[in-house]
């Protein structure tokens, strides 16, 4: 994205400091944008405030790791669910193993991408606190369970979405591989090309809702 493109609105803060709330027209539509932090707790503190000050549609974007080295670097995965293997969640919604994707913000994704011709692998996703506690067991366990990914922020969004009654969904992109006794950074963070277009589609998917 050209930078003169955005319009500073405002700040959400913390005590990490200042968090810029930008603004964009797409399309004809004004479309609100922000990064959300790392970590689930950050994460749901600022969607909650973006909450609050009236945003009912949301589509986050970002990179995850892959549970499966075949999953290519910047290949697109959609988390239909996530694995609760953080705390925040449990502050919104009651125990479980998981918490499930909004449908209607699924759909919007998927409809984005067959729209583009875009190929994606839907997943479960593994939301963790601890990125160093991201073991061989647990990269065995979780793969066995369906999971393709590992984040740390999809369960939190999803449960904030649902008590605060809000649509909201995600698109990772392919990152590190973490992977029994193994991990391969593969470059992922410096892919600007791939999150540029990331962008662009997770704000055609917020006005697909």
């Amino acid at each position: 994205m050209d930078e003169k493109q955005a319009r500073f609105l405002v700040n959400s803060k913390s005590e990490m400091g200042y968090h810029p709330i930008y603004e964009i027209d797409f399309r004809g539509e004004r479309l609100a944008f922000f990064h959300p932090g790392i970590g689930a707790p950050l994460a749901a503190s600022l969607l909650e405030e973006m909450i609050a000050r009236g945003c009912r549609r949301f589509i986050a974007c970002g990179g995850c790791g892959v549970l499966d080295k075949d999953i290519a670097v910047g290949h697109l995965l959609v988390p239909v669910s996530a694995l609760r293997d953080e705390g925040t969640s449990y502050h919104y919604l009651p125990p479980s193993r998981e918490v499930e994707v909004d449908p209607q913000a699924l759909a919007a994704i998927g409809r984005v991408f067959l729209r583009h011709g875009i190929e994606y692998l839907k997943t479960k996703t593994w939301t963790t606190d601890a990125i160093y506690r991201e073991t061989a067991d647990k990269t065995r366990m979780y793969l066995e369970e369906g999971c393709l990914a590992v984040d740390m922020e999809a369960a939190a969004f999803f449960a904030v979405a649902q008590f605060r009654n809000v649509h909201f969904g995600q698109i990772l992109y392919g990152g590190d591989a973490v992977i029994p006794n193994e991990w391969d950074g593969r470059v992922w963070t410096g892919r600007k090309d791939i999150r540029q277009d990331l962008f662009w589609l997770a704000a055609e998917a917020v006005f697909e809702m």
